[in-house]
C-alpha cells in the first residue's frame, strides 16, 4: 500500500535536503551552464568574449569551492549514490585546472574564434561535461557511473564534431560518436548482468560482495569485464585505443587537448570505484581475493605502454604522435593503479596533475605552429627553432617531461610510479610487477625515438623555407607559464603531494 512507503519518502528527502551542502561545486557548475547559454543568448552580439568570462568564472567559483571540501571526511550524497571524499575532490580540482586551461585555450584559438557557431555553445558544453566528470569520480552507484559517463560521453561527441569545417573533423567526430555508442551497450548490457547477479547496484554494499562470491566467476566474470569496457574506452586502453589518433588529428586542437586530459583522468577516477570491491582484504575489509582482476589489469597496461609507444614511433602528424603517446602514458598510469596502496594512489594523482600540464602545453605548442606557419607533421618542423626559438625551447622542455628526464616534473611524476611498484614488489614478489616495472621502463626508452625527432628537426636540421620571426600569442605565454610549473614542481613536489 502506499501508506508503506511514507516513511521511505520521508527518509530519502532528508537524505537528499542533508546532501545538498556538499554539492556545492556541482552546483556552481549547473549555474555556470544556464549562464553561459543565457549570456551568450542575450549578450554575445554586443559582448562576444562574455561567455568564456562567465565559464571561467563559474568554473574559478566551483574550484575555491572544491578546494574548501579538501579536508572534508568521506561523506555519502543522495542515498549512497555518489561519495564525497579527498580522492574525489583532488580529481575536482584537476578538472577545473583543465577547464580553465581550455577556456583559455579556445579564447586565442583562431579557428573556433573565427567560426560562425561562435563559442558560447562550447562553453556550455564544457560546463555540462565537467558536471558530469564531477559526477563520474564520486559515483558508488552503477547507475550513476553509467549515468555520468554518458553525460561525458555525449559532451565528448558535441565538442569534436564542434567545428566539422572538413570531411576528417565529420569523419573524426562520427568514429568517436559510433564506437563510443558501442561500448556504452557494453558497458550498460554487463551492469545488467551484474545487478542480476548481485541484486544490487551499489558497489560497496555487503550485498553486492556476498551474492557474487555465491555465483560462479565464468558467469558474472565476463559480465564485469564487459562493465568496464566503457571505462577502457574513454581511458583509450589497447584495444579500445582505435578511435583516439583520428579524434585527435580530426578534432580542433583545444578539444583534443581537453579530450586527452580530463575524460581519462575522470576514466581512472571511476576505474578506482569499480575496482575497489574486488580488491583483497587489506583495502576492502572483505576476503575479495576470488575476484582478483590483476592479471586483466596488468595484460592491458602492458599492451598500452607497448602499442602505444612503438606506435608513436610510426607517426609523422605531431597530433597524431601524441595521440599514440597519450595510450602509453595511460598504460603507465594504469600500473600505478594495478598497485591499489595509498602510495600507488598518490603517485597516480601527482602523475595526472603533470600529465595536464604536459599535455595542455603541449598541444597549445603545436596550435600555435599550425596557426602560424600551417606545418602538421614532424617533418615539417625542420628549422623552426629559428623563427620560434622561445616557443621550441619550451617545446623541449615539455617533451623531456613527456619522457620522463630531470630537470622536469615528469621525472618526479615517473619515479613517484616506479617507487610505488618496487615498494609493492618487495612485498609481494609478484612477477606480474616486475614484468610491469621492465616495460614501463623499456616504453620510457623507446618514447625517447618519437619525442626528440621534433627538436632534432627544429633545431638540427635547416629549412628549405626562409626564415620569418614570429611574434609570440597570449596562448604562447599561457604555454611557458606551464612549461614553467613543470620546472617548478620537480624542485617543490610539496606543493602538490602535500594535499594528497
Amino acid at each position: 500500500m502506499m501508506k508503506d512507503f511514507i516513511p521511505y519518502i520521508s527518509i530519502s528527502l532528508n537524505e537528499t535536503i542533508n546532501s545538498l551542502s556538499f554539492f556545492y561545486p556541482e552546483f556552481a557548475l549547473g549555474l555556470g551552464f544556464l549562464l553561459v547559454i543565457l549570456s551568450d543568448l542575450f549578450f554575445a552580439k554586443k559582448f562576444p568574449q562574455l561567455p568564456a568570462f562567465v565559464a571561467l568564472l563559474s568554473t574559478l567559483f566551483a574550484g575555491v569551492l572544491s578546494f574548501n571540501m579538501l579536508k572534508q571526511s568521506p561523506v555519502q550524497l543522495f542515498g549512497g549514490m555518489i561519495v564525497q571524499d579527498h580522492l574525489s575532490t583532488l580529481f575536482k580540482l584537476i578538472f577545473c585546472f583543465i577547464s580553465i586551461l581550455f577556456v583559455l585555450f579556445v579564447r586565442y584559438h583562431k579557428d573556433l574564434q573565427s567560426s560562425n557557431k561562435g563559442t558560447g555553445d562550447l562553453f556550455s558544453i564544457l560546463m555540462a561535461v565537467q558536471l558530469g566528470l564531477n559526477l563520474m569520480v564520486m559515483s558508488e552507484n552503477l547507475l550513476m557511473v553509467y549515468l555520468s559517463l554518458e553525460m561525458v560521453s555525449v559532451g565528448s561527441y558535441l565538442m569534436v564534431g564542434y567545428l566539422s569545417n572538413s570531411p576528417k573533423q565529420s569523419e573524426a567526430a562520427m568514429k568517436y560518436a559510433l564506437f563510443g555508442a558501442v561500448c556504452s551497450a557494453f558497458m550498460l548490457y554487463g551492469m545488467s548482468l551484474i545487478y542480476s547477479f548481485s541484486g544490487s547496484l551499489d558497489l560497496f554494499s555487503a550485498q553486492f560482495v556476498s551474492f557474487l562470491s555465491t555465483t560462479p566467476f565464468f558467469s558474472w566474470g565476463p559480465a564485469l569485464i564487459m562493465m568496464l569496457i566503457g571505462v577502457a574506452f574513454k581511458l583509450s586502453l589497447v584495444p579500445f585505443h582505435f578511435w583516439a589518433p583520428d579524434v585527435y588529428q580530426g578534432a580542433p586542437t583545444p578539444v583534443t587537448a581537453f579530450l586527452s586530459t580530463a575524460p581519462k583522468i575522470a576514466g581512472f577516477g571511476i576505474l578506482i570505484r569499480l575496482l575497489a570491491p574486488f580488491q583483497p582484504l587489506s583495502l576492502s575489509g572483505i576476503d575479495n581475493s576470488m575476484f582478483s582482476l590483476t592479471g586483466v589489469l596488468a595484460v592491458t597496461a602492458i599492451a598500452s605502454m607497448i602499442v602505444g609507444n612503438f606506435g608513436a614511433i610510426w607517426q609523422n602528424n605531431v597530433k597524431r604522435m601524441l595521440a599514440y603517446s597519450s595510450i602509453g602514458h595511460t598504460g603507465f598510469m594504469l600500473m600505478g593503479l594495478f598497485i591499489f596502496s595509498v602510495s600507488g594512489f598518490k603517485a597516480i594523482v601527482f602523475y595526472m596533475v603533470i600529465y595536464s600540464i604536459m599535455n595542455m602545453a603541449a598541444f597549445m605548442i603545436v596550435d600555435e605552429v599550425e596557426e602560424k606557419t600551417g606545418k602538421q607533421d614532424i617533418d615539417e618542423y625542420k628549422g623552426l627553432g629559428k623563427s620560434f626559438s622561445l616557443l621550441m625551447i619550451a617545446m623541449v622542455v615539455v617533451l623531456v617531461s613527456l619522457t620522463g628526464l630531470p630537470p622536469t616534473a615528469g621525472f618526479t611524476a615517473k619515479f613517484l610510479i616506479f617507487s610505488a611498484a618496487i615498494e609493492a614488489y618487495n612485498s609481494s614478489g609478484s612477477g606480474l610487477i616486475m614484468t610491469l616495472i621492465i616495460v614501463g621502463a623499456l616504453s620510457t626508452v623507446v618514447s625517447l625515438f618519437y619525442y626528440f625527432r621534433i627538436p632534432l628537426n627544429a633545431f638540427l636540421r635547416k629549412s628549405d623555407d626562409p626564415i620569418i620571426a614570429f611574434k609570440n600569442s597570449p596562448k604562447s605565454y599561457i604555454s611557458m607559464f606551464l612549461v614553467f610549473l613543470l620546472l617548478f614542481f620537480i624542485i617543490f613536489p610539496s606543493a602538490i603531494l602535500g594535499h594528497l
